[in-house]
């Protein structure tokens, strides 16, 4: 399975996801990290909301959260992220048919 594939099949499953986590006006801080890494190891698949109150753009917040958590930026459209953990990304990339 390619890339383009994987991130196909995560925006299917994800399409039924609701926003798990809100980054509001006071951006982006480590309890904030700590609770996208805690439900990223728990559901491995999530969507994050970043409001317009928010002092980051979305894709800005996007790219901030994976390197801080190590995790993978699916998609983003408009204020919503959908993130997968490493490991999910990996094994949706290297699936072979």
């Amino acid at each position: 399975m390619t890339e383009k594939d994987a991130r196909k099949e995560l925006m299917r499953r994800a399409n039924e996801l609701n926003p798990t986590v809100h980054v509001g006006k006071d951006g982006l801080d480590q309890g904030v990290f700590d609770e996208i890494t805690n439900q990223l190891k728990k559901n491995r698949l999530i969507k994050i909301k970043v409001l317009s109150n928010s002092d980051e753009g979305a894709r800005e917040a996007a790219d901030a959260i994976a390197e801080a958590t190590s995790s993978v930026v699916v998609d983003v459209r408009g204020g919503v992220i959908v993130m997968t953990d490493r490991r999910t990304w990996t094994s949706l990339s290297q699936k072979k048919f």
